[in-house]
């Protein structure tokens, strides 16, 4: 999720379990615990395909975090020294701060490697955008009415564990959400005899009424968008060729095979004024997505590899009206979510 989602949850987790105690002390901490996971942007390790599939793997396992906990708390006792008596629940409030970030990441499209090392299959639901503000304004006015409220009331600590426990039920509207949206995608497929590999939902931006499926097969992949408010309940599939072909003589290059696990299989390769790109068909939309990346160049006879480069992506927020439309209204055709520049 977005850093301020992360920052958010973080204080009011530390709130509920610690702020009639401490008091603002918790709200602090908290927002920093929840925060340092998402640190690991910051490393440098090689190249943009290590960069983008190794963020959210050591520094997101709950095992690392677990070992990471105490030492947060030696430091934090060490400020605060007047709260060493209550070590032992500095303890459970920092890991709890640790594990819901990380628990609420993998309810993403991105994916999360809570179990590293023992695995590193990320765990990606998709059941949430990255950005849900449904999700994160009850947390944030909860965080909000504890810090500036009185500390000689519960008033405000009552009403962060409310925004906690709102937020927590709408995690749980996401999850019977997708299971309708899978339900009816593979119906739709059925009827209207598509055979397929595998298959992806995910939420449009900012909310989980509209889904957006992805359905690959051997030569390419659909996509689709659904509405729980679609009263026909007729997915209208696009098709799109991938380029598999291209791929063939740098089949063994590590960024084609990191981009191939990472993305679960759901990516599409294409050729641009003669380079070979892969993108993540889980984040984006056609024709443009996210997360694209050169991973070779068209030779003479035959393709080449060369370094990965990530190819930049410019959001165009005119289309988020399309987007709204789209949920009450079959009819409304979606752009793009991005363009390259």
């Amino acid at each position: 999720m977005d850093s301020v989602t992360q920052l958010t949850l973080g204080a009011a987790v530390a709130e509920a379990t610690l702020g009639r105690r401490i008091g603002n002390r918790a709200l602090l901490w908290g927002a920093i615990a929840g925060t340092l996971p998402d640190l690991d942007v910051y490393l440098p390790l090689g190249d943009v395909v290590r960069d983008f599939t190794y963020h959210r793997s050591a520094s997101h396992s709950l095992f690392v975090l677990a070992l990471v906990t105490p030492l947060l708390v030696w430091v934090i006792t060490r400020i605060h020294a007047d709260t060493r008596h209550l070590r032992k629940r500095w303890l459970l409030t920092i890991y709890l701060v640790f594990t819901t970030h990380v628990l609420l990441d993998s309810l993403t499209a991105y994916g999360t490697q809570i179990f590293w090392p023992l695995s590193d299959t990320p765990v990606s639901l998709s059941t949430i955008f990255i950005i849900d503000p449904v999700y994160t304004l009850p947390l944030v006015i909860g965080v909000i009415t504890a810090l500036v409220m009185t500390r000689h009331s519960d008033r405000g600590h009552m009403i962060n564990r409310y925004g906690l426990i709102l937020s927590s039920v709408y995690l749980a509207w996401t999850l019977i959400a997708k299971t309708i949206v899978g339900h009816n995608i593979e119906q739709a497929l059925h009827a209207q005899g598509i055979s397929y590999q595998r298959m992806f939902s995910t939420p449009a931006p900012f909310n989980t009424l509209l889904w957006r499926a992805v359905v690959r097969d051997e030569g390419g992949y659909y996509e689709a968008y659904y509405s729980l408010f679609d009263a026909d309940h007729e997915l209208r599939f696009s098709y799109y060729p991938s380029r598999e072909d291209l791929l063939t003589d740098i089949a063994e290059h590590w960024p084609v095979q990191r981009l191939q696990w990472f993305s679960r299989g759901f990516y599409a390769v294409s050729e641009r004024q003669g380079d070979i790109v892969i993108s993540d068909l889980r984040m984006g939309s056609e024709p443009s997505y996210v997360f694209q990346f050169k991973v070779g160049e068209s030779g003479n006879p035959h393709p080449i590899a060369t370094v990965p480069e990530q190819l930049e992506a410019e959001r165009d927020w005119n289309l988020l009206r399309p987007i709204w439309d789209r949920i009450w209204d079959p009819g409304v055709h979606l752009s793009p979510l991005t363009k390259l520049r």
